[in-house]
């Protein structure tokens, strides 16, 4: 009996541990597992994005207008105001370096000496010129009275005298016409290559005004009242030393605080999502208490390589709805970009949501255990998605994949959830092929009117075209991968009615 007792004082020990083990075991077994809820409510897509201030209007401080009329395409500065300095209408902003305009006004000032130094001494070689034809014309009128004189004493000389000496004074006669018109062509020449030079003079002296005006605006002063805010050069802020492109001469700005813009980019992923007329929350990193509201107003069709930044990024601007004294340009805003709101949605966090056979499954709790459900996933902002079946409210899911996933029980998505999903997927790519059918139609319409022109060619065009389509497949044999998109050819040969 004792021995017996001792058996069952054992065996209840024995099953007392197993029990208490088990219990323990579970219960630090259930402390390793962490569960988050679905949750039911307003559901928000949100892009949050850094940005900066600017004035949406601004008058710009500008350099010289027309320094590349003068052949001056850059210019440092050498001297600027402070940003953030407050001016008045024709006070000093800033002076750029002049030596390269210099140089420009030294040539020129040399050109105007030569051109004016040309035309002097035309002026002096055509008096010289004219007044040497002036003689010859006198004297050759001179020589025709003499030789009338000599005529009306050749009549008591013999016939054979009397005509020599005619032919003398017609010669003399033809000889001064000769000259006269002679010296009207050599007026006309000389007046003429005077006004080249003069006009080539009037040119260089313009030259050097335009020059001379151009250094003047050297020195940059403002045009209006305002808060002088420096522009940025190529991403970078100018300042001394800044080199300044005459294609953009600008310096700087003087903003209009009463409408301001956040200047933001989005990374190429999300770009797609936003879209202009947007309602942005807009913070200020310099004052957390102050919130704004604004509205997407411009988003950029070419994304750009950033400072630090391995991935493209568009610019957004977002005009901001409220007019504050505390705005200045280069503040740095936090802005949360609402995509889409849903009403009343059932969200669970990202990390609930895990992929099993292609299938997005949550391993949703079940009694004392798991299982795995498959669900249907729609929109989903930074921490959250919103499933759209498959879970209820108050569902729990494991937040981390169990250990051990093996006999886990699947449970599908209902048929007609399925089938749901199939008809918006079978919508999506009959709208893709739509798209890509009207991307194909001028193509295809080529390809019409080719071979409409290929039926109404000659037989020797069309051989021609043959020699040409075998010509280009040998070519891109040869050539290869490279041949790719060059490789296609269209000929369109135009028949006219004789078929020749």
């Amino acid at each position: 009996m004792k021995i017996n007792r001792n058996l069952l004082l054992l065996g209840g020990a024995i099953i007392i541990i197993g029990v208490l083990w088990f219990a323990l075991g579970r219960s630090g077994e259930d402390t390793t597992q962490i569960y988050a809820e679905a949750q039911r409510g307003p559901f928000e897509v949100i892009i949050n994005t850094t940005g900066e201030l600017q004035a949406k209007n601004s008058t710009q401080i500008m350099g010289p207008r027309n320094a590349r009329d003068v052949r001056v395409y850059n210019f440092n500065i050498q001297r600027i105001i402070p940003e953030g300095t407050v001016v008045q209408r024709g006070d000093f902003v800033a002076e750029l370096d002049r030596s390269e305009a210099n140089t420009r006004l030294q040539d020129a000032q040399l050109n105007v000496q030569q051109a004016e130094s040309q035309f002097e001494q035309a002026q002096l070689d055509s008096s010289l010129t004219l007044s040497a034809a002036r003689n010859t014309l006198e004297n050759l009128e001179f020589e025709v009275e003499e030789r009338q004189l000599a005529v009306e004493q050749s009549i008591y000389e013999s016939p054979s005298v009397q005509r020599q000496v005619e032919i003398a004074y017609e010669q003399t006669q033809r000889q001064l016409q000769q000259e006269r018109e002679n010296y009207v062509t050599r007026v006309r020449k000389e007046e003429a290559r005077l006004r080249e030079l003069e006009t080539e003079l009037i040119e260089e002296q313009r030259d050097l005004e335009r020059i001379q005006q151009v250094i003047d605006e050297f020195t940059v002063y403002a045009p209006e009242n305002g808060m002088v805010i420096y522009t940025r050069n190529g991403g970078t802020k100018v300042a001394e030393g800044s080199s300044v492109s005459a294609w953009n001469p600008v310096i700087a700005e003087l903003p209009d605080f009463s409408v301001m813009e956040s200047i933001t980019f989005v990374n190429e992923v999300d770009i797609q999502k936003v879209r202009v007329n947007q309602l942005v929350d807009i913070g200020l990193d310099a004052i957390p208490d102050k919130s704004l509201s604004g509205v997407v107003t411009s988003v950029a069709n070419i994304g750009e390589q950033r400072q630090n930044s391995d991935s493209k990024v568009f610019e957004v601007v977002i005009e901001i709805n409220e007019s504050d004294s505390v705005l200045r340009p280069s503040m740095t805003t936090s802005n949360a970009i609402s995509i889409e709101e849903i009403a009343g949605a059932v969200y669970v966090p990202l990390e609930t949501v895990f992929e099993f056979n292609g299938l997005d499954v949550v391993y949703k709790k079940a009694g004392l255990g798991v299982e795995r459900q498959q669900v249907w996933l729609g929109s989903m902002n930074e921490n959250d998605v919103v499933v759209k079946a498959g879970i209820e409210e108050g569902d729990e899911m494991l937040i981390s994949m169990p250990t051990d996933t093996a006999g886990l029980k699947f449970i599908p998505l209902a048929e007609d959830v399925l089938q749901e999903i199939r008809a918006i997927e079978q919508a999506k790519m009959e709208r893709q092929q739509e798209q890509q059918a009207r991307q194909n139609q001028p193509r295809q319409a080529q390809e019409g009117m080719m071979r409409m022109d290929f039926q109404n060619m000659t037989q020797e065009q069309r051989d021609s075209l043959r020699r040409v389509f075998m010509n280009r497949g040998a070519g891109a044999q040869s050539g290869g991968a490279r041949g790719g998109a060059s490789g296609q050819v269209r000929v369109q040969v135009q028949s006219n009615g004789s078929g020749s």
